[in-house]
């Protein structure tokens, strides 16, 4: 029979892994990692009209060019759709408005695997290693996250078949990795925004920071955390008292 408090840790261990799961796929789901904050997007746009939207959405569209559409229109980025606002009806004919509206386009899978370049928007430039495997590891590390929690919780459905606790310490390493994989998914968006803003500078009057969808993702790395120590020390505990107890019993 199992102790309680080996029950009470893999409960709060359970609703743990649950939680961060659930922070995970929701900040990969959503386009808020990174925004942009300018004085009067509405003005930045007036003059361009619908130029701006069409460069940002073209699938000639390099860094430079929808990276510039996203400082000058209160941008927002994330690991698969980038962002703008846009006027409802931007027309040469038509007065300026107030009445905006957010337009986004996803990342195609090329365009996650693309090169980046020393100076970004020139192709002659080189290539940047340090952006471009950066770029490419924030895309692949959250779902490696994800897979190695989803095979850990189904190894504690087989642990709870087999009426055993042990097979618990595979769940715990496995979110233990998978908290790992999440603080590089983390550290690696922090480099590369910080990387690509010392190449294209923010100007005076545009803000740019680090969004809701990236604080869900940093909280998800200790929740994964706590969630693997509970599991390892529940069954290894468990394991240990066993043995002793099994000893005794002999004895």
């Amino acid at each position: 029979m199992m102790d309680n408090r080996f029950a009470t840790a893999l409960v709060i261990a359970c609703v743990l892994s649950l939680i961060s799961t659930i922070y995970m796929a929701a900040s990969i789901g959503t386009d808020f990692w990174y925004e942009y904050h300018t004085l009067s997007p509405a003005e930045n746009v007036s003059e361009a009209g619908r130029s701006i939207w069409d460069e940002f959405v073209s699938e000639e569209a390099d860094e430079k060019t929808y990276t510039d559409a996203l400082v000058r229109c209160n941008g927002t980025v994330g690991l698969w759709r980038r962002c703008i606002t846009v006027p409802k009806n931007s027309h040469w004919y038509s007065p300026p408005e107030t009445d905006m509206i957010t337009n986004c386009i996803s990342f195609s899978l090329s365009d996650q695997f693309m090169e980046k370049y020393i100076e970004p928007g020139n192709h002659n430039s080189g290539t940047d290693v340090n952006r471009t495997y950066l770029w490419r590891l924030q895309f692949l590390l959250p779902f490696v996250s994800l897979g190695l929690m989803c095979f850990g919780a189904l190894i504690g459905l087989c642990a709870c078949a087999c009426r055993s606790l042990y097979p618990a310490i595979a769940t715990g390493v496995l979110h233990f990795l998978a908290g790992l994989c999440t603080l590089g998914l983390v550290g690696c968006y922090v480099a590369g925004i910080k990387l690509l803003h010392k190449k294209l500078p923010l100007p005076d009057d545009v803000r740019g920071e680090f969004g809701w969808s990236f604080c869900l993702a940093c909280v998800s790395a200790p929740l994964q955390f706590m969630a693997a120590a509970l599991f390892i020390w529940a069954a290894r505990t468990n394991r240990k008292e066993f043995t002793l107890l099994k000893a005794y019993r002999v004895a």
